[in-house]
Formats: structure tokens, C-alpha cells, sequence
């Protein structure tokens, strides 16, 4: 009588799995879909946008606003081997990359700041003045 053991090795059915796991990890598992990473928290009529685009030059970022939405677009470059060197292993993916939050206000896009230091991106995105509360008065006869 056959055992998983005999059968399919240590792992039993699963061994080639984990094998496929163990050596594309790092490809597969990064997606351009979570890169970069963001936070995003709110700070009275604004919300301030911060994300993580570590070698990144800023030239190569674009940032545009649609109603509620604010898009990170760009493109991340990798060092190309010099002539006669080697590459052993690539886990840092290059190309390009597209981020959208929707936020719970309409953003005034002539009020937005952006400001890139130390390989982190910060947006501030004020709510519009016309996307805010106002009180109404009510008249009395």
C-alpha cells in the first residue's frame, strides 16, 4: 500500500507548490496594483496623502485630481548591468505604476500641495468650499 509519503515525497501533493512558491516569490507576489504604498488621514478640511516612492525622481511622478479622486501615476527604473556584469537576482520590478484613493470630499484642486522629501511623496487635499457644510439660517415671521 502506497502512502502520500511514498507517493508525492515530503510534501506530499503540495511539494511542487511550495517549490513554485519558493522560487517566484517576489515576482509574483509584487503588484503594481500596491505599489506605492499609501496612508492617507484627515487633518480637519484636509486629508493629507503620504507615499513611499523610494528612488523614485520626482520628474517621474504625476499626481492629478478628479472630484473626489486623487491618481498617482509614474515609473520606477532599475540600474541596467554594466557590460560584463552578471545579474544573480532581480526582485525589484521596473515599469510603470498607477494609484487611485477616493477620498469622502471633493477636493479644491486649486489648493493642492505636494511636496517629495527623503523618497516620500506628501499630498495635502483640502476639501472644497463647496463641498462643505454650511449652516443655514432660519428666518423667523
Amino acid at each position: 500500500m502506497w502512502t502520500d509519503f511514498d507517493r508525492f515525497g515530503l510534501y506530499g501533493p503540495w511539494r511542487a507548490f511550495d517549490r513554485l512558491h519558493r522560487t517566484t516569490s517576489g515576482v509574483l507576489s509584487q503588484s503594481t496594483s500596491d505599489f506605492p504604498a499609501i496612508n492617507v488621514w484627515a487633518d480637519g478640511d484636509n486629508h493629507v496623502l503620504t507615499a513611499e516612492l523610494p528612488g523614485i525622481e520626482p520628474k517621474d511622478v504625476e499626481i492629478s485630481i478628479a472630484g473626489r479622486s486623487v491618481t498617482i501615476r509614474g515609473i520606477r527604473k532599475t540600474d541596467e548591468p554594466c557590460e560584463g556584469e552578471c545579474v544573480h537576482r532581480q526582485e525589484r520590478w521596473e515599469g510603470k505604476f498607477t494609484r487611485s484613493i477616493e477620498l469622502p470630499h471633493v477636493i479644491d484642486q486649486n489648493k493642492v500641495e505636494a511636496i517629495f522629501s527623503k523618497g516620500v511623496l506628501q499630498v495635502v487635499l483640502p476639501r472644497a468650499e463647496s463641498d462643505k457644510p454650511r449652516k443655514i439660517a432660519i428666518k423667523t415671521e
